[in-house]
Protein backbone atom coordinates (compact mmCIF):
# COMPACT_ATOMS: atom_id res chain seq x y z
CA UNK A 1 0.00 0.00 0.00
CA UNK A 2 3.29 1.98 -0.04
CA UNK A 3 2.87 4.84 2.93
CA UNK A 4 -0.54 5.50 1.40
CA UNK A 5 -2.57 7.80 4.76
CA UNK A 6 -6.00 5.68 5.64
CA UNK A 7 -8.21 8.25 6.75
CA UNK A 8 -12.02 7.57 8.11
CA UNK A 9 -11.78 3.96 7.02
CA UNK A 10 -14.96 2.04 8.77
CA UNK A 11 -14.83 -1.34 9.47
CA UNK A 12 -12.59 -2.96 6.93
CA UNK A 13 -11.38 -6.80 7.22
CA UNK A 14 -7.98 -8.02 8.62
CA UNK A 15 -6.12 -10.26 6.55
CA UNK A 16 -3.15 -11.73 8.27
CA UNK A 17 -0.22 -12.74 6.35
CA UNK A 18 -0.23 -16.21 4.85
CA UNK A 19 3.16 -16.84 6.34
CA UNK A 20 1.72 -17.69 9.33
CA UNK A 21 3.05 -14.32 11.37
CA UNK A 22 -0.06 -12.84 12.64
CA UNK A 23 2.02 -10.23 13.90
CA UNK A 24 3.41 -9.16 10.20
CA UNK A 25 -0.03 -8.12 7.91
CA UNK A 26 0.02 -7.65 4.38
CA UNK A 27 -3.55 -5.97 3.43
CA UNK A 28 -6.05 -3.69 4.87
CA UNK A 29 -6.84 -3.62 8.70
CA UNK A 30 -9.73 -2.64 10.54
CA UNK A 31 -9.94 0.99 11.33
CA UNK A 32 -12.36 3.44 13.48
CA UNK A 33 -13.80 6.70 11.57
CA UNK A 34 -11.41 9.40 11.86
CA UNK A 35 -8.20 7.14 12.44
CA UNK A 36 -5.41 7.95 10.40
CA UNK A 37 -3.15 5.01 9.81
CA UNK A 38 0.23 5.09 7.70
CA UNK A 39 -0.26 1.83 5.70
CA UNK A 40 2.65 -0.02 4.90
CA UNK A 41 3.58 -3.22 3.35
CA UNK A 42 4.27 -4.68 5.87
CA UNK A 43 2.02 -3.42 8.55
CA UNK A 44 2.29 -4.34 12.11
CA UNK A 45 0.37 -4.69 14.49
CA UNK A 46 2.02 -3.08 17.26
CA UNK A 47 1.56 0.04 15.13
CA UNK A 48 -2.14 -0.69 14.74
CA UNK A 49 -2.84 -0.72 18.25
CA UNK A 50 -0.58 2.82 18.81
CA UNK A 51 -3.17 4.30 16.55
CA UNK A 52 -5.06 7.14 17.99
CA UNK A 53 -8.86 6.56 17.88
CA UNK A 54 -11.80 8.90 18.55
CA UNK A 55 -14.62 6.17 18.67
CA UNK A 56 -15.64 4.76 21.87
CA UNK A 57 -14.72 1.18 23.40
CA UNK A 58 -18.45 -0.92 23.50
CA UNK A 59 -16.72 -4.15 24.40
CA UNK A 60 -16.23 -3.94 27.84
CA UNK A 61 -16.82 -7.38 29.65
CA UNK A 62 -19.40 -7.43 32.39
CA UNK A 63 -18.08 -8.19 35.66
CA UNK A 64 -19.69 -11.05 36.92
CA UNK A 65 -20.34 -9.87 40.18
CA UNK A 66 -22.44 -7.18 37.91
CA UNK A 67 -24.26 -9.93 36.37
CA UNK A 68 -25.38 -11.45 39.86
CA UNK A 69 -26.44 -8.10 40.94
CA UNK A 70 -28.28 -7.94 38.37
CA UNK A 71 -30.00 -11.46 38.59
CA UNK A 72 -30.61 -10.87 42.24
CA UNK A 73 -32.47 -7.30 41.45
CA UNK A 74 -34.69 -8.68 38.99
CA UNK A 75 -36.03 -11.46 40.92
CA UNK A 76 -36.28 -9.24 44.00
CA UNK A 77 -38.57 -7.46 41.79
CA UNK A 78 -40.36 -10.04 40.33
CA UNK A 79 -40.91 -11.22 44.15
CA UNK A 80 -41.75 -8.50 45.15
CA UNK A 81 -44.35 -7.79 43.04
CA UNK A 82 -45.81 -11.36 43.82
CA UNK A 83 -45.76 -10.73 47.26
CA UNK A 84 -47.52 -7.18 46.62
CA UNK A 85 -50.37 -8.92 45.02
CA UNK A 86 -50.96 -11.62 47.54
CA UNK A 87 -51.06 -9.16 50.08
CA UNK A 88 -53.51 -6.69 48.42
CA UNK A 89 -55.89 -9.20 47.06
CA UNK A 90 -56.15 -11.07 51.02
CA UNK A 91 -56.42 -7.48 52.41
CA UNK A 92 -59.59 -7.39 50.63
CA UNK A 93 -60.63 -10.72 51.03
CA UNK A 94 -60.31 -11.81 47.63
CA UNK A 95 -58.60 -15.00 47.19
CA UNK A 96 -57.20 -16.14 43.90
CA UNK A 97 -57.02 -19.94 42.65
CA UNK A 98 -53.53 -20.87 41.71
CA UNK A 99 -54.41 -20.71 38.18
CA UNK A 100 -55.47 -17.10 38.03
CA UNK A 101 -52.50 -16.37 40.20
CA UNK A 102 -50.60 -18.13 37.62
CA UNK A 103 -52.66 -16.77 34.30
CA UNK A 104 -51.77 -12.63 36.12
CA UNK A 105 -48.42 -13.68 36.86
CA UNK A 106 -47.60 -14.71 33.12
CA UNK A 107 -49.56 -11.51 31.89
CA UNK A 108 -47.65 -8.90 34.21
CA UNK A 109 -44.59 -10.95 33.07
CA UNK A 110 -45.44 -9.84 28.85
CA UNK A 111 -46.59 -6.71 30.45
CA UNK A 112 -42.81 -6.24 32.52
CA UNK A 113 -41.19 -7.76 28.94
CA UNK A 114 -42.25 -4.74 27.09
CA UNK A 115 -41.12 -2.23 29.80
CA UNK A 116 -37.71 -4.09 30.05
CA UNK A 117 -37.60 -4.18 25.73
CA UNK A 118 -38.39 -0.40 25.55
CA UNK A 119 -35.43 0.53 27.99
CA UNK A 120 -32.91 -1.36 26.07
CA UNK A 121 -34.02 -0.31 22.82
CA UNK A 122 -35.31 3.87 23.82
CA UNK A 123 -32.43 4.80 26.50
CA UNK A 124 -29.60 3.35 24.16
CA UNK A 125 -30.10 7.10 22.31
CA UNK A 126 -29.94 8.73 25.93
CA UNK A 127 -26.42 7.00 26.45
CA UNK A 128 -25.34 7.24 22.56
CA UNK A 129 -23.97 11.16 23.36
CA UNK A 130 -22.06 10.59 26.73
CA UNK A 131 -20.76 7.47 24.84
CA UNK A 132 -19.30 9.11 21.69
CA UNK A 133 -18.05 12.51 23.56
CA UNK A 134 -15.79 10.06 25.80
CA UNK A 135 -17.68 11.70 28.93
CA UNK A 136 -18.73 8.34 30.33
CA UNK A 137 -17.47 4.79 29.60
CA UNK A 138 -20.38 2.39 28.11
CA UNK A 139 -20.57 0.00 31.34
CA UNK A 140 -20.62 3.59 33.64
CA UNK A 141 -23.25 5.51 31.41
CA UNK A 142 -25.48 2.61 30.84
CA UNK A 143 -25.89 2.01 34.53
CA UNK A 144 -26.22 5.58 35.45
CA UNK A 145 -28.81 6.07 32.63
CA UNK A 146 -30.75 3.06 33.84
CA UNK A 147 -30.55 4.32 37.49
CA UNK A 148 -32.36 7.41 36.00
CA UNK A 149 -34.87 5.89 33.95
CA UNK A 150 -35.86 4.19 37.72
CA UNK A 151 -36.26 7.75 39.50
CA UNK A 152 -37.99 9.18 36.48
CA UNK A 153 -40.97 6.03 36.66
CA UNK A 154 -41.31 6.51 40.57
CA UNK A 155 -41.75 9.98 40.08
CA UNK A 156 -44.16 9.84 37.57
CA UNK A 157 -47.61 11.61 37.51
CA UNK A 158 -49.89 8.77 36.22
CA UNK A 159 -51.34 10.77 33.45
CA UNK A 160 -49.92 9.09 30.44
CA UNK A 161 -50.44 5.78 31.92
CA UNK A 162 -54.47 6.32 31.44
CA UNK A 163 -54.22 8.87 28.31
CA UNK A 164 -52.76 5.82 26.31
CA UNK A 165 -55.44 3.36 27.96
CA UNK A 166 -58.18 6.11 26.65
CA UNK A 167 -57.04 4.60 22.87
CA UNK A 168 -58.52 1.45 23.94
CA UNK A 169 -62.38 0.65 22.87
CA UNK A 170 -64.95 1.35 25.38
CA UNK A 171 -66.39 -2.33 25.88
CA UNK A 172 -63.15 -3.77 26.36
CA UNK A 173 -61.59 -1.41 29.00
CA UNK A 174 -65.63 -1.85 30.86
CA UNK A 175 -65.19 -5.81 30.58
CA UNK A 176 -61.21 -6.10 31.19
CA UNK A 177 -61.77 -9.05 32.83
CA UNK A 178 -63.82 -11.09 29.94
CA UNK A 179 -61.74 -13.48 27.17
CA UNK A 180 -61.72 -10.07 24.71
CA UNK A 181 -60.44 -8.04 27.28
CA UNK A 182 -57.42 -10.52 27.72
CA UNK A 183 -57.02 -11.00 24.48
CA UNK A 184 -56.69 -7.39 23.63
CA UNK A 185 -53.59 -6.55 26.43
CA UNK A 186 -51.85 -9.63 25.55
CA UNK A 187 -52.28 -9.05 21.26
CA UNK A 188 -51.04 -5.36 22.10
CA UNK A 189 -48.12 -5.94 24.16
CA UNK A 190 -47.24 -9.13 22.03
CA UNK A 191 -47.29 -7.41 18.89
CA UNK A 192 -45.12 -3.88 20.06
CA UNK A 193 -42.48 -6.19 21.43
CA UNK A 194 -42.28 -8.29 18.25
CA UNK A 195 -41.85 -5.04 16.17
CA UNK A 196 -39.52 -3.36 18.79
CA UNK A 197 -37.29 -6.61 18.73
CA UNK A 198 -37.50 -6.92 15.26
CA UNK A 199 -36.33 -3.30 14.66
CA UNK A 200 -33.76 -3.57 17.41
CA UNK A 201 -32.09 -6.56 15.14
CA UNK A 202 -30.91 -4.46 12.70
CA UNK A 203 -30.61 -1.47 14.92
CA UNK A 204 -32.74 1.11 13.91
CA UNK A 205 -33.97 3.48 16.47
CA UNK A 206 -37.52 2.72 16.09
CA UNK A 207 -40.11 4.00 18.80
CA UNK A 208 -41.79 2.07 21.52
CA UNK A 209 -44.41 4.39 22.18
CA UNK A 210 -45.13 4.12 18.49
CA UNK A 211 -45.38 0.72 18.18
CA UNK A 212 -47.71 0.86 21.12
CA UNK A 213 -50.03 3.04 19.83
CA UNK A 214 -50.28 0.87 16.68
CA UNK A 215 -50.90 -1.71 18.42
CA UNK A 216 -54.08 -0.43 20.53
CA UNK A 217 -55.27 0.94 16.83
CA UNK A 218 -55.19 -2.47 15.39
CA UNK A 219 -56.77 -4.36 18.23
CA UNK A 220 -59.48 -1.39 18.23
CA UNK A 221 -60.64 -1.71 14.94
CA UNK A 222 -60.13 -5.57 14.92
CA UNK A 223 -62.33 -5.84 17.54
CA UNK A 224 -64.56 -3.33 16.20
CA UNK A 225 -64.77 -5.75 12.79
CA UNK A 226 -65.33 -8.79 14.27
CA UNK A 227 -68.47 -7.09 16.17
CA UNK A 228 -69.62 -6.20 12.53
CA UNK A 229 -68.66 -2.78 12.84
CA UNK A 230 -69.60 -1.06 9.71
CA UNK A 231 -66.53 1.29 9.06
CA UNK A 232 -64.08 0.10 11.79
CA UNK A 233 -63.36 3.18 13.35
CA UNK A 234 -65.85 3.54 16.37
CA UNK A 235 -63.63 1.07 18.02
CA UNK A 236 -61.09 3.41 19.09
CA UNK A 237 -61.18 6.72 19.88
CA UNK A 238 -60.19 8.73 17.06
CA UNK A 239 -59.87 11.81 19.00
CA UNK A 240 -57.34 10.87 21.30
CA UNK A 241 -55.71 8.70 18.46
CA UNK A 242 -55.34 12.21 16.65
CA UNK A 243 -54.36 13.83 19.69
CA UNK A 244 -51.68 11.50 19.97
CA UNK A 245 -50.17 10.78 16.69
CA UNK A 246 -50.31 14.39 16.51
CA UNK A 247 -47.57 14.60 19.08
CA UNK A 248 -45.74 11.80 17.79
CA UNK A 249 -45.35 13.56 14.23
CA UNK A 250 -44.76 17.05 15.25
CA UNK A 251 -42.10 15.69 18.23
CA UNK A 252 -39.30 14.40 15.58
CA UNK A 253 -39.78 18.09 13.86
CA UNK A 254 -39.10 19.44 17.46
CA UNK A 255 -35.97 17.70 18.28
CA UNK A 256 -34.25 18.37 14.43
CA UNK A 257 -35.11 22.06 14.53
CA UNK A 258 -34.59 22.36 18.06
CA UNK A 259 -31.31 20.99 18.33
CA UNK A 260 -29.95 22.83 15.13
CA UNK A 261 -31.28 26.37 16.33
CA UNK A 262 -29.41 25.39 19.60
CA UNK A 263 -26.36 24.42 18.46
CA UNK A 264 -25.99 27.67 16.41
CA UNK A 265 -26.92 29.69 19.29
CA UNK A 266 -24.66 27.75 21.56
CA UNK A 267 -21.63 28.96 18.06
CA UNK A 268 -22.50 32.19 18.79
CA UNK A 269 -21.98 33.03 22.67
CA UNK A 270 -19.79 29.95 23.29
CA UNK A 271 -16.67 30.06 21.53
CA UNK A 272 -14.91 27.19 22.68
CA UNK A 273 -13.69 25.26 19.72
CA UNK A 274 -13.11 22.10 21.43
CA UNK A 275 -17.03 21.99 21.67
CA UNK A 276 -17.35 22.21 17.80
CA UNK A 277 -14.50 19.74 17.13
CA UNK A 278 -14.65 15.85 17.47
CA UNK A 279 -12.86 14.47 20.48
CA UNK A 280 -9.22 13.98 20.56
CA UNK A 281 -8.56 10.31 20.92
CA UNK A 282 -9.94 8.72 23.79
CA UNK A 283 -9.18 11.78 25.66
CA UNK A 284 -12.68 13.18 27.64
CA UNK A 285 -14.10 16.24 27.34
CA UNK A 286 -13.05 19.12 29.73
CA UNK A 287 -14.69 19.64 32.68
CA UNK A 288 -17.10 21.73 32.12
CA UNK A 289 -18.13 20.31 28.83
CA UNK A 290 -17.85 16.84 30.70
CA UNK A 291 -20.57 17.90 33.26
CA UNK A 292 -22.53 19.73 30.74
CA UNK A 293 -23.05 16.09 28.74
CA UNK A 294 -23.77 14.12 32.06
CA UNK A 295 -26.23 16.66 33.16
CA UNK A 296 -27.84 16.33 29.40
CA UNK A 297 -28.17 12.61 29.89
CA UNK A 298 -28.92 12.39 32.89
CA UNK A 299 -32.60 14.68 32.09
CA UNK A 300 -32.94 12.22 28.61
CA UNK A 301 -32.82 9.27 31.28
CA UNK A 302 -35.01 10.90 33.75
CA UNK A 303 -37.75 12.23 31.04
CA UNK A 304 -37.76 8.76 29.62
CA UNK A 305 -38.59 7.43 32.88
CA UNK A 306 -41.01 9.30 33.62
CA UNK A 307 -43.30 9.33 30.45
CA UNK A 308 -42.62 5.71 28.75
CA UNK A 309 -42.77 4.30 31.77
CA UNK A 310 -46.39 4.95 32.68
CA UNK A 311 -47.11 3.34 29.51
CA UNK A 312 -46.77 -0.40 31.46
CA UNK A 313 -48.32 1.41 34.07
CA UNK A 314 -51.45 1.51 32.09
CA UNK A 315 -51.68 -1.82 30.77
CA UNK A 316 -50.65 -3.37 34.20
CA UNK A 317 -53.21 -1.76 35.99
CA UNK A 318 -55.48 -2.94 33.07
CA UNK A 319 -54.43 -6.37 33.77
CA UNK A 320 -54.78 -6.06 37.72
CA UNK A 321 -58.36 -4.40 37.37
CA UNK A 322 -59.01 -7.69 34.69
CA UNK A 323 -57.64 -10.08 37.01
CA UNK A 324 -58.50 -8.82 40.88
CA UNK A 325 -60.93 -6.57 40.62
CA UNK A 326 -61.70 -6.49 44.42
CA UNK A 327 -58.09 -5.34 45.07
CA UNK A 328 -57.42 -2.97 42.39
CA UNK A 329 -60.62 -1.51 40.31
CA UNK A 330 -60.86 1.06 43.20
CA UNK A 331 -58.60 3.00 44.83
CA UNK A 332 -59.75 1.93 48.06
CA UNK A 333 -56.61 3.54 50.00
CA UNK A 334 -58.48 6.76 49.89
CA UNK A 335 -59.17 7.27 52.89
CA UNK A 336 -63.37 7.96 54.67
CA UNK A 337 -62.51 11.62 55.71
CA UNK A 338 -62.58 12.11 51.86
CA UNK A 339 -65.97 10.71 51.17
CA UNK A 340 -68.21 14.09 52.41
CA UNK A 341 -66.20 16.16 49.98
CA UNK A 342 -66.04 13.66 46.96
CA UNK A 343 -70.32 13.67 47.45
CA UNK A 344 -70.72 17.45 48.09
CA UNK A 345 -69.04 17.94 44.39
CA UNK A 346 -71.00 15.24 42.96
CA UNK A 347 -74.61 16.33 43.98
CA UNK A 348 -73.22 19.90 42.87
CA UNK A 349 -72.08 18.30 39.16
CA UNK A 350 -75.76 16.16 39.37
CA UNK A 351 -77.51 19.17 40.00
CA UNK A 352 -75.56 20.89 37.07
CA UNK A 353 -76.27 18.45 34.61
CA UNK A 354 -80.14 17.91 35.41
CA UNK A 355 -80.56 21.87 34.91
CA UNK A 356 -79.78 21.36 31.31
CA UNK A 357 -81.55 17.72 30.67
CA UNK A 358 -84.59 17.37 28.41
CA UNK A 359 -86.34 14.68 30.42
CA UNK A 360 -84.18 12.15 32.32
CA UNK A 361 -83.97 8.39 32.02
CA UNK A 362 -86.14 6.06 34.05
CA UNK A 363 -84.12 3.23 35.31
CA UNK A 364 -80.14 3.76 36.19
CA UNK A 365 -79.77 0.41 33.66
CA UNK A 366 -81.27 2.91 30.76
CA UNK A 367 -79.18 5.73 31.98
CA UNK A 368 -76.06 3.44 31.63
CA UNK A 369 -77.17 2.51 28.45
CA UNK A 370 -77.08 6.06 27.00
CA UNK A 371 -74.36 6.81 28.93
CA UNK A 372 -72.09 4.17 27.02
CA UNK A 373 -73.60 4.85 23.60
CA UNK A 374 -72.48 8.55 24.15
CA UNK A 375 -69.03 7.37 25.27
CA UNK A 376 -68.69 5.36 22.31
CA UNK A 377 -70.11 7.86 19.90
CA UNK A 378 -68.26 11.21 21.55
CA UNK A 379 -71.80 12.47 20.93
CA UNK A 380 -72.25 14.04 24.88
CA UNK A 381 -73.91 17.60 23.99
CA UNK A 382 -77.21 16.57 24.10
CA UNK A 383 -80.14 16.99 26.89
CA UNK A 384 -81.15 13.37 27.37
CA UNK A 385 -77.01 12.64 27.91
CA UNK A 386 -77.12 14.95 30.34
CA UNK A 387 -80.08 13.67 31.88
CA UNK A 388 -78.62 10.45 31.50
CA UNK A 389 -75.56 11.35 34.08
CA UNK A 390 -77.86 13.05 36.62
CA UNK A 391 -79.21 9.69 36.80
CA UNK A 392 -76.29 7.50 36.77
CA UNK A 393 -73.68 10.07 39.08
CA UNK A 394 -76.92 10.42 41.55
CA UNK A 395 -76.57 6.56 41.35
CA UNK A 396 -72.70 6.13 41.97
CA UNK A 397 -73.13 8.88 44.68
CA UNK A 398 -75.76 6.89 46.82
CA UNK A 399 -73.83 3.89 46.97
CA UNK A 400 -70.55 5.53 47.60
CA UNK A 401 -71.87 7.73 50.70
CA UNK A 402 -74.04 4.29 51.72
CA UNK A 403 -70.70 2.13 52.04
CA UNK A 404 -69.18 5.62 53.96
CA UNK A 405 -65.90 5.36 51.78
CA UNK A 406 -64.30 3.02 48.42
CA UNK A 407 -62.27 1.02 50.63
CA UNK A 408 -65.74 -0.13 52.16
CA UNK A 409 -67.25 -1.33 48.84
CA UNK A 410 -68.12 -5.33 49.03
CA UNK A 411 -66.24 -7.37 46.38
CA UNK A 412 -69.65 -7.91 44.65
CA UNK A 413 -70.13 -4.71 43.91
CA UNK A 414 -66.55 -3.38 42.72
CA UNK A 415 -66.41 -3.93 39.34
CA UNK A 416 -70.13 -2.71 38.86
CA UNK A 417 -69.28 0.56 40.67
CA UNK A 418 -66.12 0.99 39.20
CA UNK A 419 -67.39 0.39 35.59
CA UNK A 420 -70.12 3.14 36.58
CA UNK A 421 -67.61 5.49 37.77
CA UNK A 422 -65.34 4.86 34.44
CA UNK A 423 -68.32 6.09 32.35
CA UNK A 424 -69.51 9.43 34.19
CA UNK A 425 -65.71 10.26 34.57
CA UNK A 426 -64.83 10.06 30.83
CA UNK A 427 -68.21 11.63 29.78
CA UNK A 428 -67.67 14.64 31.99
CA UNK A 429 -64.57 15.06 30.66
CA UNK A 430 -65.75 15.37 27.05
CA UNK A 431 -69.06 17.44 28.75
CA UNK A 432 -66.97 19.60 30.38
CA UNK A 433 -64.20 20.08 26.77
CA UNK A 434 -67.45 20.10 24.82
CA UNK A 435 -67.48 23.79 23.33
CA UNK A 436 -71.38 23.27 22.32
CA UNK A 437 -71.51 22.28 26.20
CA UNK A 438 -69.83 25.43 27.33
CA UNK A 439 -72.28 27.53 26.02
CA UNK A 440 -74.96 26.19 27.95
CA UNK A 441 -73.44 25.33 30.98
CA UNK A 442 -71.90 28.13 33.31
CA UNK A 443 -68.32 28.95 34.67
CA UNK A 444 -69.17 27.90 37.65
CA UNK A 445 -71.05 24.33 36.57
CA UNK A 446 -68.26 23.75 34.51
CA UNK A 447 -65.78 24.23 37.53
CA UNK A 448 -68.30 22.11 39.49
CA UNK A 449 -68.16 19.13 36.86
CA UNK A 450 -64.11 19.42 36.57
CA UNK A 451 -63.67 19.05 40.54
CA UNK A 452 -66.37 15.96 40.00
CA UNK A 453 -64.30 14.35 37.19
CA UNK A 454 -61.36 14.93 39.79
CA UNK A 455 -62.73 13.16 42.53
CA UNK A 456 -63.99 10.08 40.08
CA UNK A 457 -60.21 10.39 38.56
CA UNK A 458 -58.69 9.74 42.03
CA UNK A 459 -60.80 6.64 43.08
CA UNK A 460 -60.53 4.61 39.60
CA UNK A 461 -57.06 6.34 37.99
CA UNK A 462 -54.01 5.09 40.64
CA UNK A 463 -51.15 3.71 40.51
CA UNK A 464 -50.13 1.19 43.23
CA UNK A 465 -46.32 2.06 44.82
CA UNK A 466 -45.54 -1.53 43.63
CA UNK A 467 -46.29 -1.33 40.29
CA UNK A 468 -43.97 1.98 40.12
CA UNK A 469 -41.26 0.17 41.71
CA UNK A 470 -41.44 -3.14 39.45
CA UNK A 471 -42.22 -0.89 35.88
CA UNK A 472 -38.93 0.81 36.86
CA UNK A 473 -36.64 -1.70 37.73
CA UNK A 474 -38.07 -3.34 34.26
CA UNK A 475 -37.00 -0.08 32.40
CA UNK A 476 -33.87 0.40 34.44
CA UNK A 477 -32.56 -3.18 34.30
CA UNK A 478 -33.60 -3.22 30.45
CA UNK A 479 -31.58 0.18 29.90
CA UNK A 480 -28.16 -2.42 30.47
CA UNK A 481 -28.96 -4.70 28.08
CA UNK A 482 -28.67 -4.85 24.01
CA UNK A 483 -28.07 -1.09 23.67
CA UNK A 484 -25.18 -1.43 21.55
CA UNK A 485 -27.18 -1.74 18.56
CA UNK A 486 -28.83 1.25 18.77
CA UNK A 487 -26.15 3.40 20.35
CA UNK A 488 -23.72 2.64 17.12
CA UNK A 489 -26.83 4.01 15.14
CA UNK A 490 -27.16 6.99 16.80
CA UNK A 491 -23.27 7.65 17.59
CA UNK A 492 -22.03 6.66 14.11
CA UNK A 493 -24.91 6.23 11.16
CA UNK A 494 -26.70 9.70 11.03
CA UNK A 495 -24.36 12.40 10.68
CA UNK A 496 -20.90 12.28 8.21
CA UNK A 497 -18.94 13.20 11.06
CA UNK A 498 -18.13 12.43 14.48
CA UNK A 499 -20.61 13.33 17.10
CA UNK A 500 -18.92 16.46 18.79
CA UNK A 501 -19.73 17.98 22.27
CA UNK A 502 -22.03 20.69 21.09
CA UNK A 503 -23.99 18.17 19.02
CA UNK A 504 -24.64 15.44 21.96
CA UNK A 505 -25.19 18.90 24.04
CA UNK A 506 -27.85 20.20 22.34
CA UNK A 507 -29.80 16.90 21.14
CA UNK A 508 -30.14 15.97 24.51
CA UNK A 509 -31.13 19.28 26.40
CA UNK A 510 -34.09 19.66 23.39
CA UNK A 511 -34.92 16.18 23.76
CA UNK A 512 -34.89 16.42 27.74
CA UNK A 513 -37.22 19.67 27.29
CA UNK A 514 -39.59 17.93 24.86
CA UNK A 515 -40.19 14.75 27.13
CA UNK A 516 -40.35 16.59 30.04
CA UNK A 517 -43.06 19.32 28.83
CA UNK A 518 -45.36 16.24 26.79
CA UNK A 519 -45.14 14.24 30.78
CA UNK A 520 -46.78 17.88 31.90
CA UNK A 521 -49.48 17.45 29.45
CA UNK A 522 -49.88 13.91 29.28
CA UNK A 523 -48.88 13.01 26.26
CA UNK A 524 -46.75 10.28 25.33
CA UNK A 525 -44.02 11.11 22.43
CA UNK A 526 -41.12 9.26 21.69
CA UNK A 527 -37.78 9.83 23.27
CA UNK A 528 -36.59 8.20 20.15
CA UNK A 529 -37.73 10.09 17.87
CA UNK A 530 -36.77 13.22 19.07
CA UNK A 531 -33.53 12.33 20.24
CA UNK A 532 -32.17 10.75 16.88
CA UNK A 533 -33.69 13.85 14.92
CA UNK A 534 -32.22 15.89 17.52
CA UNK A 535 -28.59 14.48 16.52
CA UNK A 536 -29.61 14.99 12.98
CA UNK A 537 -29.91 18.68 13.27
CA UNK A 538 -27.14 19.06 15.35
CA UNK A 539 -25.59 17.27 12.39
CA UNK A 540 -26.66 19.80 10.19
CA UNK A 541 -25.90 22.56 12.10
CA UNK A 542 -22.35 21.16 12.58
CA UNK A 543 -22.01 21.65 8.73
CA UNK A 544 -21.31 17.74 8.85
CA UNK A 545 -24.50 16.54 7.06
CA UNK A 546 -26.48 13.45 6.76
CA UNK A 547 -26.27 9.92 5.91
CA UNK A 548 -28.97 9.11 3.43
CA UNK A 549 -29.00 5.85 3.96
CA UNK A 550 -29.57 5.77 7.61
CA UNK A 551 -32.16 8.50 7.39
CA UNK A 552 -34.42 6.30 4.54
CA UNK A 553 -34.57 3.45 6.78
CA UNK A 554 -35.35 5.37 10.12
CA UNK A 555 -37.94 7.02 7.86
CA UNK A 556 -39.41 3.66 6.75
CA UNK A 557 -38.88 1.88 10.09
CA UNK A 558 -41.14 5.14 11.20
CA UNK A 559 -43.94 4.81 8.75
CA UNK A 560 -43.98 1.32 8.72
CA UNK A 561 -44.96 1.20 12.41
CA UNK A 562 -48.27 1.97 12.71
CA UNK A 563 -49.53 -0.05 9.88
CA UNK A 564 -46.81 -3.26 10.87
CA UNK A 565 -48.02 -3.03 14.35
CA UNK A 566 -51.66 -2.65 13.76
CA UNK A 567 -51.71 -5.84 11.32
CA UNK A 568 -49.70 -8.06 14.29
CA UNK A 569 -52.05 -6.57 17.34
CA UNK A 570 -55.08 -7.20 15.13
CA UNK A 571 -54.22 -11.03 13.58
CA UNK A 572 -53.14 -11.76 17.10
CA UNK A 573 -56.49 -10.52 18.73
CA UNK A 574 -58.41 -12.27 16.47
CA UNK A 575 -56.61 -15.48 16.97
CA UNK A 576 -56.41 -15.54 20.66
CA UNK A 577 -60.11 -14.38 20.53
CA UNK A 578 -60.39 -17.90 18.60
CA UNK A 579 -58.17 -19.59 21.07
CA UNK A 580 -60.38 -18.47 23.91
CA UNK A 581 -63.82 -18.93 22.60
CA UNK A 582 -62.43 -22.40 21.41
CA UNK A 583 -61.45 -23.21 25.35
CA UNK A 584 -65.57 -22.03 25.80
CA UNK A 585 -64.34 -18.52 27.76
Amino acid sequence: MGGRALRGVRHCVILVSPRGDASRCHKVVIVRADCAIMATSPLTVDAIDRAPRSGPRLDHDLHPAGRWIFLAILLGGLAYAGFSIATDTAQVGETLAVGAFAFLGLALLIALGFEFVNGFHDTANAVATVIYTHSMPAPLAVVWSGFFNFVGVMTSSGAVAYSIITLLPVDLILNVGSAGGFAMIFALLLAAILWNLATWAVGLPNSSSHALIGSILGVGLANQLINGGADGTSGVDMAQVTKVLSALAFSPVVGFVGALLMLLVMKRFLRDRKLYEAPESDTPPPRGIRALLIGTCTAVSFAHGSNDGQKGMGLIMLILIGCAPTAYALNRTMPESATPAFVQSARAASSAYAAHADGTPSTVEAARARVTTALKSKQVAEPVVYGALATLSNDVTRRIEGYGSLGKVPAAATSNLRNDMYLVLDTTKLVAADKTAQARFTAQEITELKTYGGGLEQGTRYIPIWVKVTVALALGLGTMVGWKRIVVTVGERIGKSHLTYGMGASAELVAAATILMADRFGLPVSTTHILSSGVAGASVANGGGLQRRTLVNMGLAWIMTLPVAMLLSGGLYWMLLGVAHALGR
